[in-house]
């Protein structure tokens, strides 16, 4: 028996060195099939990673130019080479430093940065007591100082003797907004008009 033993012992090493040889050879015709194929994924995977981290580094190193740069323009607003480095690096951060000038100069630029477009149309209405323009604003449902608008909006209609028209526009601004104690103010006055 110990023969037998020793014998099939012997055949089932033979198979699975047979099995490993035979799934090597399985590899061995799918790489010589797929050659191509594989190179080329894994050219194409080692050239996304370089080119991923060479982008992470340059947007990094733009960043912090751009900070560099708007930390100078915001201790000397004459400095043309820092916002010509703000302009090559971060556009969004170039209109804000240009709003910021014109600003301390009493002027409200055209933007493209969302809040600050918003801000400059408030102050361009503000400063023109333009209604329509504040009535208009006061209708986006995103802008930033709605009820605020809203309240202009009612002083402006008070300056010019709008009373009821001042009354209806006061009952848009919610109690839980920061703008109502300025409402109930103006409401209270508008009791004996």
């Amino acid at each position: 028996m110990s023969m037998k033993e020793n014998v099939d012992f012997v055949k089932d090493e033979l198979n699975s060195e047979e099995k490993f040889l035979e799934s090597v050879v399985k590899v061995e015709s799918f790489y010589k099939r797929y050659k191509a194929l594989i190179i080329g994924l894994v050219s194409i995977i080692i050239i996304a990673v370089i080119a991923i981290s060479v982008n992470n580094y340059n947007n990094e190193k733009n960043t912090i130019a751009a900070n560099i740069a708007f930390d100078k323009v915001i201790t000397d607003s004459k400095d043309t080479q820092a916002l010509n480095t703000l302009k090559e690096t971060n556009n969004k951060l170039y209109e804000v430093a240009l709003y910021l000038q014109a600003k301390k100069d009493g002027n409200y630029p055209d933007t493209n940065v969302p809040y600050l477009k918003e801000l400059s149309e408030y102050k361009k209405a503000l400063a023109s007591n333009d209604v329509e323009k504040l009535n208009s604003l006061s209708m986006q449902s995103d802008f930033l100082l709605k009820e605020f608008a809203i309240f202009n909006k009612a002083l402006v209609l008070v300056n010019e003797g709008k009373y009821k028209e001042a009354k209806v526009a006061l009952k848009l601004i919610p109690k839980s907004s920061k703008a109502s104690e300025l409402s109930a103010l103006l409401e209270h006055y508008l009791l004996t008009k």
